[in-house]
């Protein structure tokens, strides 16, 4: 089981350093580390991608107090855990994707008075909860937070654009962490269907369509 020590050790081991034996420690290290997590890195890390361990879904009635000047007429303020909107729906069982709306900081903007969202959450028991995060994204993790600290711990460019490589990031240390990361979450996500037409919506429901869709992962 992952914790915020064992997640600092295997950034260092990552980068050849000497494992902290505690989260005191005073080393150069350790404070490099604490100021990632403390300046948000698991919360960047959450960001990249749409981890089924962190996802939540929430139904959201408008914020009567918002009178928007303009457009949409329904404001919806976003939960505080929020990091990364999956899907929005205008109905509970995401069956109807809502394509009406505006997504902008803090808030989301629609014409009705309910919506359902589904999203990354760094909640407590969701994104943040490090003892449920999979192998795949602690490896990520780890190699972002070495990413992020291997400048201040070796002035070794090689080492640091192994890590980084600003010209190609998908073959830095942290970029192909990231993408076995994505792999792994998108093998574990429910089966995806093709969208049906209507030839074969006519034949199957004959000829009306009383499901509401597509069911799985809409993406508002």
């Amino acid at each position: 089981m992952a914790s915020r020590l064992s997640l600092y050790n295997d950034a260092l081991l990552l980068m050849g350093q000497r494992a902290l034996t505690s989260l005191s420690e005073a080393t150069q290290a350790r404070y490099l580390l604490d100021q990632v997590w403390n300046n948000g890195g698991v919360n960047s890390c959450l960001s990249e991608g749409q981890w089924t361990f962190a996802m939540r879904t929430v139904q959201v009635d408008y914020d009567p107090d918002i009178d928007p000047s303009f457009g949409y007429n329904r404001a919806f303020t976003k939960p505080t855990d929020w990091i990364l909107t999956s899907a929005v729906c205008a109905d509970e069982f995401f069956r109807v994707p809502l394509t009406r709306y505006v997504d902008e900081t803090g808030y989301w903007y629609s014409d009705i008075d309910t919506i359902y969202v589904r999203y990354v959450s760094n909640d407590s028991l969701y994104g943040a909860n490090i003892g449920s995060w999979p192998k795949s994204f602690t490896e990520f993790a780890a190699a972002h937070f070495a990413s992020e600290i291997v400048g201040g711990i070796t002035n070794d460019n090689d080492k640091i654009r192994l890590f980084k490589n600003p010209e190609n990031p998908k073959h830095s240390i942290r970029g192909r962490a990231l993408q076995n990361a994505k792999s792994i979450c998108a093998m574990s996500g429910p089966t995806k269907f093709l969208a049906q037409g209507s030839w074969t919506t006519a034949r199957t429901f004959g000829g009306s369509r009383r499901d509401g869709g597509n069911t799985s992962d809409l993406i508002g």
